[in-house]
């Protein structure tokens, strides 16, 4: 069985993105830079929303080749290039670096795909992690909690008709008063 990973830049009042989609406030230092980088390495697959994808696709499958790209973005370009990833998506034709398109109903895939074996998978964009989040799927929750406040944009959490019991197993603190939360799922 394999685990599902949620985790995301978060601002303090919970969103992940600014209205119009603005990440800007969640520029990384070098050593949280670093760790997400880490975590990019060491996922066996990772599950990504339409949105999210076409964010992550138009930069990082060419940012080492980009002039002053740091070894720091050489290497996470390489390891997200490397990373076996799904894209989940009903408009999207096409994917790209070791990627594969699911346009079926994404709850079963990820449902089927945690029933196999394999190393860990991360979910990423809002929307595909609300639907694994409110089919009870996700293992652990990774909030990387930025200090701004936003005051509107996308959320990390969605709506859920039940709660969810969470027990807090990691805390650590970045530059720039950026804190790291990560919870497992008690079931």
């Amino acid at each position: 069985m394999r685990n599902l990973t949620y985790g995301m830049n978060v601002s303090v009042d919970g969103y992940i993105a600014a209205p119009g989609d603005a990440l800007g406030w969640s520029v990384p230092s070098d050593e949280l830079f670093q760790w997400w980088s880490d975590r990019v390495g060491a996922t066996g697959l990772a599950l990504y929303g339409r949105k999210l994808w076409e964010t992550m696709s138009s930069h990082w499958p060419t940012a080492d080749q980009q002039p002053g790209a740091t070894p720091a973005h050489i290497e996470y370009a390489r390891r997200w290039r490397d990373m076996p990833k799904i894209v989940f998506s009903s408009t999207t034709r096409t994917v790209d670096w070791n990627t594969r398109l699911v346009t079926s109903d994404a709850v079963t895939e990820i449902t089927r795909l945690k029933a196999g074996d394999g190393g860990t998978m991360d979910i990423a964009g809002a929307t595909l992690a609300a639907a694994a989040m409110r089919a009870g799927l996700i293992d652990q929750y990774l909030i990387v909690t930025h200090p701004v406040l936003l005051g509107g944009g996308t959320p990390f959490f969605t709506a859920l008709d039940n709660w969810v019991n969470l027990s807090l197993v990691e805390t650590r603190t970045f530059p720039d008063g950026v804190v790291l939360t990560r919870y497992e799922t008690r079931r």
